[in-house]
């Protein structure tokens, strides 16, 4: 492990220097490594072990078509490297829980009778078994409990390995059965594309992701670009002035230095009204907000949180009604001003314009 600094608190971190893939292959030469579910986390972390030449197979219910042919299209073949649930469970001895939080409360029944001994239960999110009194998903005591989290969406996972690079990745192990667990663990981790992976527990990670989710990762973020972009058009801003001011600068210029060098960088190459304003404004957001992030982590820990998850999107009509509030976000003037800046971006407009000129030349075809 390799001791960083954050921040002048020292913690351990594992590198892809120190657990090489070539290590990481070695650890898993005997092993199939089963994923269950191939919807957001399942196509990402099952084509990076595949082109990382691990022995991966997939599990996927017929009964969800576009999965199902979601994995065709990715090249998984039926009845070589493609099977239903129960399958893959039988022919894995690492059996990665992908499929939804909902739905691993769904398929524990079928998992749980078809666990070998010495099995592997891995997870990405710490949700059903933190919160097992609500889910069932309690394992049993002759298999390794593991968990590798990456901090991303799928897409990203899987975009961050095709551009050379990793996205990091929390790593715990919550059942230690054949004594590999945590060479198990960390394997998978270098196999999925992780930058690099910090220890966690199941509990921590659940904690920390259900509330930055909710949080400034997604839920906060959104509340706060259509307040500042309702307040605008309310002063008769357009809406592309109102866009550009709340959304586009964020994503297209400002969060890129944040990410290149930290917040008091991105600060330094903006003008010196935008530090003064920022810097006087920072301290007012953060007093106004702090109150709910603290009863958001509070509803969290309580699994007040779960259970509206799990009454949610266990519910029979849980896609229809996703789909219209979805639908609901991306109908709004915000965000339709948002589709309409994006097509006008340098290269999307550039890409228009070749399209047309194919079109004209009637080779728009390959």
């Amino acid at each position: 492990m390799a001791k960083i600094d954050f921040g002048g608190i020292a913690e351990d971190v594992i590198t892809r220097s120190e657990f090489t893939m070539e290590k990481a292959r070695d650890v898993l030469k005997n092993e199939t490594i089963a994923i269950l579910g191939y919807g957001v986390q399942g196509p990402a972390q099952g084509l990076n072990l595949r082109d990382n030449g691990f022995n991966v197979i997939v599990g996927q219910s017929k009964a969800f078509k576009r999965d199902w042919d979601r994995a065709l299209n990715d090249g998984w073949v039926e009845g070589k490297n493609l099977f239903d649930i129960e399958d893959a469970v039988k022919r894995g001895t690492i059996i990665q829980m992908l499929v939804s939080d909902a739905a691993q409360r769904a398929i524990w029944p079928t998992v749980s009778k078809l666990l070998k001994e010495g099995d592997a239960l891995y997870f990405s999110h710490g949700f059903s078994i933190v919160y097992k009194d609500q889910t069932g998903v309690i394992p049993p005591a002759n298999v390794d409990v593991i968990m590798v989290a990456p901090k991303g969406s799928g897409l990203s996972v899987r975009r961050n390995f095709l551009n050379g690079v990793g996205i990091n990745s929390s790593y715990a192990v919550q059942q230690d059965y054949t004594g590999r667990a945590t060479e198990r663990t960390l394997a998978i981790g270098i196999g999925v594309g992780s930058g690099y992976l910090f220890p966690t527990t199941f509990q921590q990670e659940v904690y920390s992701d259900l509330t930055g989710e909710r949080g400034t990762l997604m839920g906060c973020l959104a509340g706060m670009l259509e307040a500042q972009y309702d307040v605008l058009r309310a002063n008769g801003h357009s809406p592309s002035e109102a866009f550009n001011e709340s959304v586009e600068e964020l994503t297209q210029s400002l969060i890129r230095l944040v990410d290149e060098n930290g917040m008091d960088w991105m600060y330094a190459n903006c003008s010196a009204t935008a530090q003064r304003g920022a810097l006087d404004w920072k301290p007012k957001f953060k007093a106004a907000v702090l109150p709910l992030f603290k009863e958001l982590y509070e509803s969290v820990k309580s699994g007040k949180e779960t259970q509206r998850v799990l009454s949610y999107c266990g519910a029979p009509d849980y896609q229809t009604t996703l789909a219209a509030e979805l639908s609901e976000i991306k109908n709004s003037e915000m965000w339709r001003a948002g589709a309409a800046v994006r097509s006008l971006r340098p290269h999307e407009a550039a890409k228009a314009v070749t399209a047309s000129t194919k079109g004209v030349s009637g080779r728009a075809g390959n």
